[in-house]
């Protein structure tokens, strides 16, 4: 029992350090990322998919915020959230065994999230238009509402740089890192008290049913999402086709923040029947590619 404790805490700390480096890293871009985002909206998808590919929980918030002001088109927005990686892409690249299959996640999200972007726009017309009519009216002065996972404000000008680059990557990683560790402690827990083999016997049984069980977890709005995908990805529970699932269907807070307009409820269940939709099409599609 000790052990299982010893080596969840060990695994643990090694991803909360690269977590704390990536994210320190990334502080310096965030702010820049999110008002690129918002002065290049005729490069739609391509972009949207560029960006969201970003490991930083406020460009999915920044981008429903756009959204929700007619800034970006829909297939803009669902290609934001198909490439969205949240905390999945530090936890993959912190594993010795499997850093490489980070690099064939942010390829497959970006182009994925370009394509399914791009049919978005192409068949829903009425949002490019929406976008087109917005932009000529407006002078883009609105105000900004972009909140980052740990409340803070992305865009505040009040904020020290203490607080932007050391006390919100340390708050976040530390996060990460608890999520980790409970995670690590109860799949520890389960393989010793059910067995390695039985475990994955089950997995192999009912390889069908991963896909599906990853989305039901990746459509849950918070960073433990796509911690535990990744983690049970990682300690070789979860087939690649449904981690990609659940990561495709994962927006982190964007989704919660896109469906605090009321205004837009039917465009916003659209848009989340297109991410499931699509999450499940891709999540079958790599289903039997083991990676």
């Amino acid at each position: 029992m000790e052990d299982i404790f010893l080596d969840a805490l060990i695994d643990s700390l090694k991803v909360f350090g690269f977590c704390l480096i990536i994210y320190f890293i990334f502080s310096f871009f965030e702010e820049k990322l999110c008002k690129v985002l918002d002065k290049h909206t005729k490069l739609g998808p391509l972009f949207g998919s560029l960006v969201g590919v970003v490991p930083q929980c406020g460009v999915s918030v920044v981008g429903s915020d756009l959204y929700i002001k007619r800034h970006i088109s829909m297939g803009t927005l669902v290609a934001i959230f198909i490439a969205c990686s949240d905390e999945a892409l530090p936890i993959l690249f912190s594993n010795f065994d499997k850093w490489y299959v980070g690099f064939i996640l942010i390829g497959i999200k970006i182009v994925y999230g370009f394509i399914i972007g791009f049919l978005v726009d192409l068949f829903y017309t009425k949002s490019k238009k929406n976008v087109e009519t917005h932009l000529e009216s407006c002078d883009h002065h609105d105000e900004k509402v972009d909140i980052g996972c740990c409340h803070h404000k992305i865009n505040d000008e009040h904020e020290s740089k203490w607080h932007e680059h050391l006390i919100h990557p340390l708050i976040h990683s530390l996060k990460i890192f608890l999520y980790v560790f409970i995670i690590n402690i109860l799949f520890g827990l389960l393989i010793y008290y059910v067995g390695e083999d039985n475990i994955s016997n089950f997995l192999i049984t009912n390889r069908y049913l991963t896909p599906l069980f990853s989305l039901l977890i990746g459509l849950i709005p918070n960073c433990a999402s796509s911690v535990l995908l990744s983690n049970l990805y990682v300690l070789g529970n979860l087939p690649f086709g449904a981690l990609l699932c659940g990561l495709c269907v994962n927006a982190g807070l964007g989704l919660l923040y896109l469906f605090k307009e009321k205004t837009i409820l039917k465009e916003n269940f659209i848009i989340l029947g297109i991410l499931i939709v699509a999450s499940l099409i891709i999540g079958y599609a790599f289903i039997f590619i083991s990676i």
